[in-house]
């Protein structure tokens, strides 16, 4: 066993059915191609977001990614880190990070999905 920590870690609303459903085809793509990427279900278990130093709203509102610095990623920025690590993803995030596209990806995430599928969430927990 290595101490290395692993290329990317994505913390992500596990609560969430499309969330789940989502980040679940990514992890079977990771266990395949043997990535050891790692993944942290802030929804199964808030306070794991805190004792890394995050807000757990924050957290259910937009994903997370931690690079292997620990630097976070968040929102798109968060989803190319993780799809630059996904075999079946790459080239996807060179499309959606390129310079004419992310501006639009970017605004659509952080305007329309991630604030409807939080809504979406918070409303299946009242």
């Amino acid at each position: 066993m290595t101490d290395t920590p692993p290329a990317c870690t994505t913390l992500y609303n596990g609560s969430c059915p499309v969330c789940r459903m989502e980040i679940d085809h990514y992890r079977r793509i990771d266990g395949a191609a043997g990535l050891g990427l790692g993944w942290v279900d802030i929804g199964a278990d808030p306070a794991e977001a805190q004792a890394r130093g995050f807000d757990p709203i924050a957290v259910r509102k937009r994903l997370h990614v931690l690079d292997a610095e620990g630097r976070v990623h968040i929102g798109i920025d968060a989803f190319l880190l993780l799809w630059s690590h996904l075999p079946r993803y790459r080239w996807l995030g060179r499309i959606i990070g390129a310079r004419g596209i992310k501006p639009m990806a970017v605004f659509l995430y952080d305007r329309a999905l991630a604030p409807l599928l939080f809504a979406w969430d918070r409303r299946r927990h009242r």
